[in-house]
């Protein structure tokens, strides 16, 4: 088991303050008729008026600061770009640190604070897209804090977070009243327990706990219907792997309270971005693009309560197979490269095309676990919950130029998952377990097509091996058993014995404490005693930059991969 490492920022203050000269077209845009309102500062229930400033606040620990992120860094994630900036048109209030705090003095800018990203910038702006009312921000959050402790509203304790984010809250809330502007607390974004987990104690009352904070931040803001955002703690970090069991209850008693109370949603983090680094590339905090994510997350979250989410409806308008053609059915399926975690649609080449919706493929997917579901078939083209891909882009591209067979595509990923969650077994912690909703994919989308008069061809699962588990030594080492554990199951649940698998398998991570364990030279035994097994080596894609995470052209290199060692058994 691992240490629990404090995870303390030291940071400096201060950005300048813009209560005097905070530019003129903001104002205007969120001044009210102050003298004759005065009373109801701050309190109106109308939802539609957009002269009401819609007030977040932004608590939690860590991975709530924005912890190992860097603003440099945005400028590598396409869909984010220009998040590194400022927000002209969002308020900015915040208190981060713990020892040695960085703090506004009052209304700032929002843009990132010491260099750090955080949820709030790219959730503002998601948000700002859809609705014309101002939007302020008031954030306080400290690494390696305790809800048991320092968040405590009732016996604070440790850095005494609770005190001070209302006292910071609410002088955030008198200085908008102050320059005359209503305001109404819109929704609060919480992402904490990773150091809770490690305590018994402090596990076993984590449920208890936040329903207690909650009430008294509705209680203390005067705001009985404050809507709350709970973040799900991330399974892609180490503490998900070697701690899961411990990770699996504080998510568990996450959901309950979110079960429990209409005004509490619970988020799904699971799949978003890791930082790559630590031992092998794993690590503790999601980073600069994890943290651009999990803002988008929390925005979808609370747009889904107004009704204003947008549809990502991609309708297949043509069926395209004839009546009673035989079809051949791909899944692809894996972790956070088949996922695409690292590839982004505005890295294609624009002459690739790959950009291009497909209307000659159905296409059919579950991503992140089930964060994104396709449910019907639609045209193959970029899917990703985040402007991503994965390599079903290029796989198809180059099926179609070696075959005139017509084919369609299913793709189950998680990017959050271990094998272990994908074994029929499972494991300790069973809310994570896959291979009951792989299975049901697989069937649905192969039912499906035979629903509609087709003769349907299983014509292999395609497979990326699992990247955490290479650089963690107890999954390491029994990955391949695992691997085996699942073809077979799958096999035989699925009615077709000669199944083909085609593992492919990136460069194992090489840091001395698995390199002993020879994953590659274990593949390569299995796949001699399995003659349906079919084992690729990807170790020259293009575009791993980094341990683990295969960017854009390597991820096209890896569908091409794909598609071409099928080729070549035809």
């Amino acid at each position: 088991m691992r240490t629990i490492r404090h995870e303390a920022l030291s940071v400096k203050t201060h950005h300048r303050t813009m209560l005097d000269h905070f530019p003129i077209r903001i104002v205007t845009r969120m001044l009210v008729l102050l003298a004759l309102l005065a009373t109801a500062a701050g309190r109106s229930t109308t939802r539609q008026d957009d002269t009401l400033v819609r007030v977040f606040v932004f608590a939690g620990q860590s991975n709530m600061v924005g912890a190992d992120s860097r603003a440099s860094d945005v400028k590598l994630y396409p869909p984010f770009a220009g998040l590194e900036g400022p927000q002209k048109d969002v308020l900015f209030s915040y208190c981060i640190g713990r020892e040695e705090k960085a703090q506004s003095e009052g209304w700032v800018e929002l843009q990132p604070v010491e260099d750090m990203v955080g949820a709030e910038l790219s959730f503002a702006r998601r948000v700002s897209k859809e609705l014309d009312a101002p939007i302020a921000i008031v954030k306080v959050a400290a690494g390696g804090t305790t809800l048991a402790r320092d968040w405590n509203p009732d016996e604070p304790s440790g850095f005494k977070l609770y005190p001070l984010a209302l006292e910071r809250t609410r002088k955030a809330l008198q200085d908008l009243e102050r320059r005359g502007l209503r305001y109404r607390l819109e929704g609060f974004c919480w992402h904490q327990g990773e150091n809770d987990m490690f305590d018994p104690n402090m596990r076993e009352a984590y449920a208890r706990n936040l329903a207690r904070f909650i009430e008294c931040w509705r209680r203390d803001l005067r705001a009985p219907d404050l809507q709350f955002y709970i973040g799900e703690l991330c399974t892609k970090t180490i503490w998900g792997m070697d701690h899961r069991v411990e990770m699996n209850a504080i998510g568990t008693a996450q959901r309950e309270v979110a079960d429990k109370d209409p005004r509490v949603e619970f988020v799904p983090t699971a799949h978003i971005a890791i930082e790559i680094g630590g031992d092998g590339g794993l690590h503790y905090h999601y980073g600069t693009l994890g943290q651009l994510e999990h803002g988008v997350n929390y925005a979808a979250a609370y747009l889904r309560t107004l009704g204003r989410e947008p549809k990502l409806e991609r309708p297949l308008e043509t069926w395209p197979y004839a009546k009673g053609e035989k079809v051949r059915l791909f899944v692809l399926a894996g972790h956070r490269n088949m996922e695409g975690e690292r590839a982004f649609v505005q890295e294609l080449p624009a002459e690739s095309k790959l950009a291009e919706s497909n209307p000659r493929v159905a296409y059919r997917y579950q991503l992140g676990g089930g964060f994104r579901s396709s449910g019907d078939w639609e045209p193959l083209g970029p899917a990703g919950c985040y402007d991503t891909l994965g390599p079903e882009l290029s796989f198809a591209a180059t099926l179609a130029r070696g075959s005139t067979e017509p084919f369609a595509i299913a793709k189950f990923t998680h990017s959050g998952s271990q094998l272990v969650d994908w074994t029929p077994a499972g494991s300790e912690t069973p809310s994570r377990n896959l291979y009951a909703a792989f299975l049901e994919f697989v069937r649905s989308a192969r039912g499906d097509l035979e629903r509609r008069g087709h003769e349907v061809e299983l014509a292999g699962i395609f497979y990326h091996l699992a990247e955490n588990d290479m650089s963690f030594a107890p999954y390491r080492r029994k990955a391949i058993e695992q691997l085996a554990t699942l073809m077979s199951a799958s096999r035989k649940d699925l009615d077709s014995p000669t199944l083909r698998w085609f593992v492919s398998q990136q460069p194992p991570t090489a840091v001395e404490h698995v390199r002993s364990i020879d994953v590659t030279a274990q593949l390569a035994s299995l796949a001699a005693r399995d003659p349906h097994l079919v084992h690729i080596r990807a170790f020259d894609l293009p575009g791993m930059d980094a341990e683990l995470v295969i960017t854009t052209p390597g991820i096209v290199a890896l569908g091409e991969l794909l598609a071409t060692s099928y080729l070549g058994l035809r």
